[in-house]
């Protein structure tokens, strides 16, 4: 007997084709997504609006399996942390953060990290493999639904529980290409999850040749964790910088945002560390570094872990940085720390890996 196939990760696109296939009329692609994305319904009986005969026919070949939830925690501020089961050996964690004016899911790309970056606990890791389409739009799936069934009711404009969504979780989201724009597909069709572009947020460390891909593709929000304002420092905080040097991680940054529309911007993400990358003089150099770019400046306190060997830049030094920046004409905002207490704070997602990459690092060509 075959293996049922996993639809969780179907697009409009797959599912259509798919019911052709099964000789079903290909519009009922978008009933069962609606059912699953909108309705968290992934029990083929329930979907009232097929015919009895359809359910089974579905039943019998198909299924729909998000990741299972192995571990739910939630912090003294209100952040909630899933650490969810992917396969036998692995797990991932995705954290949802509640504000005031949003509500933010991180969610996770790939099982650990290749980047090796040297203030990231996910790079402790290891690495062991990419995250399906269906593990990554299923992290999206739990906490929705799940938020839902807890009571949670939506407080904002898009009428979702999760407003925003940020690629900032587990891994590089540009080294799981296809699988990271497919499920972003997801999140944007009207029939799955209805979150508009400007919504989402692809956060990575700077491969050049697939930032480009990323704005043909889908040119979502874009973070580029820089933490340094040059090649020197950032060689030994983030070791991508080699391949891919802080000039033509700019050039690409520009090319993203092109010259249409001047409101947009790049994010830059700095984890301030105390007395490595957080003096005036390199705020200074960050200023110059970024005059000639459409962005923005994310400072990030340092969030500790085991064996990390730095420490977090105290609230002088940070706001000091800040106001630098700010008084160059910068616009630059302090990111809270969020969920610490629970280990769900920027750089401590660590969630469960089998490490099949000896902590080598290993990126493959994309010119």
């Amino acid at each position: 007997m075959l293996d049922k196939i996993n639809i969780l990760g179907f697009n409009q696109e797959q599912l259509g084709k798919l019911f052709s296939e099964m000789g079903e009329k290909s519009f009922r692609a978008t009933q069962v997504l609606q059912w699953i994305h909108q309705q968290g319904v992934i029990d083929f009986d329930l979907m009232i609006n097929l015919s009895k005969t359809l359910r089974q026919k579905l039943s019998d070949r198909l299924t729909i399996q998000p990741p299972i939830q192995m571990l739910a925690q939630t912090a003294n501020d209100g952040t909630r942390k899933w650490l969810l089961k992917v396969d036998e050996t692995n797990g991932i964690e995705t954290v949802y953060i509640p504000e005031d004016d949003r509500a933010t899911l991180c969610i996770s790309s790939q099982v650990g990290c290749t980047l090796n970056c040297s203030f990231c606990a996910t790079a402790k890791q290891g690495f062991n493999r990419n995250l399906l389409t269906s593990e990554i739009i299923g992290q999206l799936w739990i906490a929705e639904h799940g938020l839902r069934k807890q009571g949670l009711k939506s407080e904002h404009s898009n009428g979702r529980i999760i407003s925003n969504v940020v690629m900032m979780g587990m891994g590089e989201p540009l080294l799981n290409f296809e699988n990271v724009i497919n499920s972003l597909q997801l999140m944007m069709d009207d029939f799955g999850y209805g979150l508009s572009k400007r919504r989402i947020t692809l956060s990575t460390a700077g491969i050049v040749p697939m930032i480009d891909q990323l704005r043909e593709k889908c040119p979502v929000s874009l973070a580029v964790s820089l933490h340094a304002p040059d090649d020197d420092l950032r060689n030994e905080l983030v070791p991508l910088n080699k391949k891919y040097p802080i000039k033509e991680l700019l050039a690409a940054c520009k090319r993203y945002v092109g010259e249409e529309d001047s409101r947009k911007k790049v994010t830059f993400e700095y984890v301030l560390l105390k007395g490595i990358n957080d003096t005036p003089k390199h705020a200074k150099a960050l200023v110059r570094l970024l005059e000639k770019v459409p962005s923005k400046v994310n400072l990030i306190p340092f969030n500790p872990f085991e064996q990390s060997g730095f420490q977090r830049s105290n609230s002088e030094t940070v706001e000091n940085f800040k106001t630098i920046l700010i008084n160059s004409g910068l616009i630059t905002i302090t990111r809270k720390t969020r969920g610490d207490d629970i280990a769900a704070a920027c750089g401590q997602l660590a969630g469960q890996v089998q490490d099949k990459s000896r902590r080598t690092i290993k990126i493959q060509s994309f010119q």
